[in-house]
């Protein structure tokens, strides 16, 4: 299926499939462009992450609240003095975390020209109640990765590290990262964030911004999986990563853990063959991650479709998914 579809749906991708913890599946598809500057894809070849940052960022302050250095439903005032008297103070990080802070879900790049994009997403007025309702927000994880530096005193770029992921790839790494959308302001992007928030933050920020491998995300997913099917968590206590991936936030099409989404019907993007304990996450550029604990089993694909254009890509990988099961029961 993957390999139909590559140089029409995308030009590069790796897919990885974990059972029972342990790799049984791992290959890669294509070239990093489809030009004169094409170079082979391996499957250890680093991809920009996109909004799978978020699960890193997440997993990054759940660590804070396994080492007691926040609560998860203290207001956050004690770090944003800024939000005292005003509608954001009674914003919780287990709010950040399932998307129903009240953070409008992004902003055009143009209207961000001339700020500081951190400062914006802080300040930002709120569109909902906290808890009321999720929109899904990449300034709440921009508000996230300010959070983190605050908690840690230390830089994004220390705080968020898990699993190998890494942000601004070295220059002489570019021309190997599988290239993302011409945008025609930047041209073709390879080797520097595609999200223009995250790019106007230097490349380092909550929601976007990490370049990393098949084999980093399934090391991330196996610190949830595992502990759910009794492998350990690598430091999280089995009632955070309980949390984490059960519903904290209700919602008709994705409903939401905490940093992870979950299944919610058979439309997402893991298809009808996972179980309803399913929770994963997708990025725009065109990667996933979805794990079913029921199955004990995880699969994550990570693709440049944007390079081909905007367009949905819930069937590719829907069908990924699927066949994933069936490579499993094979």
């Amino acid at each position: 299926m993957l390999s139909r579809a590559c140089g029409t749906e995308f030009t590069a991708a790796v897919a990885r499939i974990e059972h029972r913890g342990r790799p049984v599946f791992e290959r890669a598809y294509g070239t990093t462009r489809d030009d004169a500057f094409a170079r082979p894809v391996y499957v250890d070849t680093r991809f920009d992450l996109a909004s799978l940052t978020k699960l890193f960022s997440a997993t990054a302050a759940l660590q804070c609240v396994a080492d007691g250095a926040i609560a998860l439903d203290e207001p956050l005032t004690r770090w944003f003095p800024r939000w005292k008297g005003t509608p954001h103070e009674t914003i919780t990080l287990r709010r950040i975390l399932a998307h129903d802070a009240g953070f409008n879900s992004g902003a055009d790049f143009r209207q961000l020209l001339g700020y500081n994009v951190e400062e914006y997403a802080l300040d930002r007025e709120l569109i909902g109640v906290p808890g009321e309702k999720v929109v899904y927000s990449d300034l709440g994880f921009i508000a996230l990765g300010a959070l983190l530096e605050r908690v840690r005193g230390a830089a994004l770029t220390r705080v968020v590290r898990d699993a190998g992921a890494m942000y601004r790839p070295a220059l002489p790494e570019h021309r190997d990262i599988p290239a993302t959308e011409d945008d025609g302001w930047r041209g073709r992007v390879q080797g520097v964030v595609h999200d223009e928030k995250a790019y106007f933050m230097g490349g380092v920020a909550g929601h976007a911004g990490l370049f990393g491998t098949a084999a980093d995300v399934a090391r991330l997913g196996e610190r949830f999986l595992g502990a759910l099917c009794g492998r350990g968590s690598n430091g999280l206590p089995i009632e955070l990563v309980s949390d984490a991936t059960r519903e904290q936030a209700a919602d008709p099409v994705l409903r939401r853990g905490l940093g992870w989404a979950l299944k919610t019907s058979d439309q997402n993007s893991c298809g009808p063959r996972f179980s309803a304990s399913s929770f994963g996450h997708t990025g725009f550029v065109g990667t996933c991650i979805w794990a079913d604990p029921a199955a004990d089993l995880q699969g994550v694909l990570l693709t440049n479709t944007v390079y081909f254009g905007r367009r949905d890509t819930v069937g590719l990988r829907a069908a990924f998914y699927s066949a994933l099961v069936d490579e499993v029961a094979a």
